[in-house]
């Protein structure tokens, strides 16, 4: 069930993994020495594409569901990770409080919570489930399709504390993405480890912001392993007044995408490649692949319908979009079964734990496959992203080629380290 590339392009990406492989030690040592200068978000899960002649991030998740896609071979390393990640922050941690999304109705959702909850207890807390959602009034117990359940308990907020009725917890682990704002409960918790930060969250959080982070990463990178950042960098550029309800601001879009069009096409010249460009718009902001189109040519542009203004025009609980980021398309050239694929690592702390791929059997390789009809498989990374067999020849090893998607995740990962440091509301200014 290994995804394989359909393409005769996947020269670049053995030479890639090869030079990955052969640096490992090298590489290892460059984020030992990143994560003594640099905290890791707690958890997050990141979304790569391989293009056969490129392999790079294209979306990072600092509030990451889907736990639940993850095989049971992985969750001895989750557990192992949670251990780490809440000894280098709480060391006497008894409690810990998970805050999950609003939606109950979804237990796909709930699943993915569940999953959650069975990690951390078995990485030594007791943990409970505490809704913000207004309409849990009282304990409830949704039974899930696979035969778990997941008790909700409505939050209690005291003056400085959140916690449940009989229950007092160190940590608050958020599995919210706070799209719709930030809740005054969760503000000013002043004795308790709230994570991530609520800077994280998509309220505050921008991802043009997080790909110039990441762009810094990758040249770094780039210089370590002597290759051209471009092969693990999405380009991008943003644009910060659109309404697509109304029409407005269209120039500054068709500009910046015509623009980036044109990089993307002097880099496909240099690198002799004979696919056709395209740039992806999306919500600069914003989660579950809402507010996304694929663009091919900027006259595109002109002649977007009223149902795909419509589409564009709001993302995740009802917030208007406004601010765009233009990335460059990565195409993926992975199949599973004859349905496109891309590879989602999961980490926490600063470990890659595991991950699953996303296939679309409706979606093209210049497409966003994050919609509904999505299936998730997560046999691909049966055997541990942390130990590469050396010596194999590259494209033919399974842990090879995902021991070079954990690498990339954590460059992703790291990125979104810069991007909190600098966006942190209570950093000290040095300046």
């Amino acid at each position: 069930m290994v995804p394989h590339l359909i393409t005769a392009l996947t020269g670049p990406i053995n030479e890639l993994e090869q030079r990955i492989l052969d640096s490992m030690p090298a590489i290892e040592r460059w984020f030992r020495l990143e994560w003594m200068e640099h905290t890791p978000p707690f958890y997050s899960s990141v979304d790569i594409r391989n293009a056969g002649f490129k392999l790079a991030p294209v979306d990072t998740n600092l509030y990451p569901g889907g736990w639940n896609n993850l095989t049971p071979e992985m969750l001895p390393l989750a557990v192992q990770a949670a251990m780490a990640a809440i000894e280098k922050i709480c060391p006497e941690a008894r409690n810990l409080l998970v805050i999950p999304e609003n939606h109950t109705r979804n237990t796909f959702y709930l699943s993915n919570v569940a999953q959650l909850q069975r990690i951390f207890h078995m990485a030594g807390l007791n943990v409970r489930i505490g809704s913000i959602n207004p309409e849990i009034k009282e304990t409830t117990t949704i039974d899930l399709p696979n035969g778990d359940h997941v008790t909700l308990e409505p939050v209690i907020r005291s003056k400085r504390r959140l916690g449940l009725k009989d229950f007092d917890p160190c940590t608050i682990l958020l599995n919210n993405d706070l799209s719709a704002g930030i809740p005054g409960i969760l503000e000013d918790l002043h004795e308790q480890y709230l994570l991530p930060p609520l800077h994280a969250g998509w309220s505050v959080r921008r991802k043009s912001k997080h790909f110039e982070c990441y762009e810094e990463v990758a040249k770094r990178f780039g210089k370590l392993l002597g290759i051209d950042p471009w092969l693990i960098n999405p380009m991008f550029n943003q644009c910060g007044e659109v309404d697509f309800a109304e029409g407005t601001g269209m120039e500054c879009l068709q500009t910046n995408v015509d623009a980036l069009l044109t990089k993307i096409k002097r880099k496909y010249k240099e690198y002799g490649i004979q696919e056709k460009p395209f740039v992806i718009v999306k919500a600069d902001n914003g989660t579950y692949g809402m507010g996304i189109m694929t663009v091919r040519d900027v006259k595109d542009l002109d002649a977007l319908n009223r149902r795909t203004r419509n589409k564009m025009s709001v993302v995740k609980d009802g917030q208007a979009v406004n601010q765009v980021i233009i990335q460059e398309g990565v195409l993926t050239y992975e199949r599973l079964n004859d349905a496109v694929a891309e590879p989602v690592v999961y980490m926490m702390d600063r470990y890659v734990v595991g991950g699953f791929y996303r296939v679309h059997a409706d979606r093209g390789i210049d497409e966003n496959l994050n919609a509904p009809g999505a299936s998730f498989v997560p046999l691909a990374f049966e055997q541990s992203a942390h130990t590469p067999q050396p010596g194999v020849k590259p494209g033919a090893s399974t842990p090879n080629r995902f021991y070079m998607y954990g690498v990339i995740g954590r460059l992703a990962m790291l990125a979104a380290s810069y991007e909190l440091e600098a966006t942190d509301p209570e950093a000290e200014n040095y300046d």
